[in-house]
This record gives structure tokens, C-alpha cells and sequence, in this order.
């Protein structure tokens, strides 16, 4: 399996040590073609605003709304969940709502039960997003007060 890490701006460098020691392939993807041959995709965290200049100026936008359409799974944490919303790359049907848990001052971790074998997802959350809204397609996986947030 390989699986591409969009790695443009943001924490692409960690996604892919935890990829490599579960044994997966990964590239690092920089330019549309980098994509070609990616079983699937992740939009890593870091500032959206930045990570949404790097998209336009490499021209990945439509190559990126492309992967998702052909079904191919992208997964995105903090800002590469904002990319995949409405308002940017539109991929997912949510709206994302920037630094919603507030301040770097009130950063936060929490356990999230996402179903999946092993328990718990230990989390991080640094002036983290949450889903404010999501279509009816769109499967809630974890809530943290109140608010989704995968």
C-alpha cells in the first residue's frame, strides 16, 4: 500500500515516521503527479492559510478534488481538514470551523473512541477545528464537548 502525504506546509514529516514503522510506503507529495500512484491520501495539520497558498501555487486544487472523486480515501487532521472542506477544496461535504476550541493558551488532549481495533485515539488539540456542519453523507466519528471533530 502507498499512501501519499501531502507535504506542502504542515507536520507531513511525523505522519509519515508513524506510516513507515506500520509498514507502509509513503510519498511525499509536492507536485500533481506525486499522486499517480497513491492508494490513498493524507492532508497533515498545520496553518491553513499557508497550506492553502502552497495548493494554489503548485496548482494541486483540482488534481487533489480529482483523487477524491475517483474514491481514493484522503484523511485530514487540523488544517488538512479545513482543505478538505466546503469553503477550500470542497472534497467533504462539512463546514470547518478554524481554532474553534480557541487560543493556543487553551490547547487540550483527549481520548477519541473512533471504533477502531486498539481502543482509544489519544488526541491533541491545538487551536484545533471542529465540523460545525456535515451533509447527511457524512458519518460522525468522534465528538469532544459537544462538537465533531471527526
Amino acid at each position: 500500500m502507498r499512501i501519499g502525504i501531502l507535504a506542502l506546509q504542515g507536520d507531513f514529516e511525523a505522519h509519515g515516521n508513524v506510516l513507515r514503522r506500520l509498514g507502509v510506503e509513503v510519498v511525499e507529495i509536492r507536485v500533481p503527479s506525486d499522486l499517480d500512484s497513491c492508494d490513498g491520501l493524507i492532508i497533515p495539520g498545520g496553518e491553513s492559510t499557508t497550506m492553502t497558498l502552497g495548493i494554489d501555487r503548485e496548482q494541486m486544487a483540482e488534481p487533489l478534488r480529482a483523487f477524491g472523486r475517483q474514491g481514493r480515501p484522503i484523511f485530514g487532521t487540523c488544517a488538512g481538514l479545513i482543505m478538505l472542506d466546503r469553503a477550500h477544496l470542497g472534497i467533504m461535504d462539512i463546514v470547518a470551523e478554524r481554532n474553534a476550541f480557541g487560543r493556543q493558551v487553551r490547547s487540550f488532549e483527549s481520548d477519541l473512541d473512533l471504533g477502531l481495533d486498539g481502543g482509544p485515539v489519544h488526541a491533541l488539540f491545538i487551536r484545533a477545528p471542529w465540523i460545525s456542519e456535515r451533509g447527511p453523507g457524512v458519518e460522525l466519528l468522534a465528538e469532544v464537548d459537544g462538537h465533531a471533530v471527526a
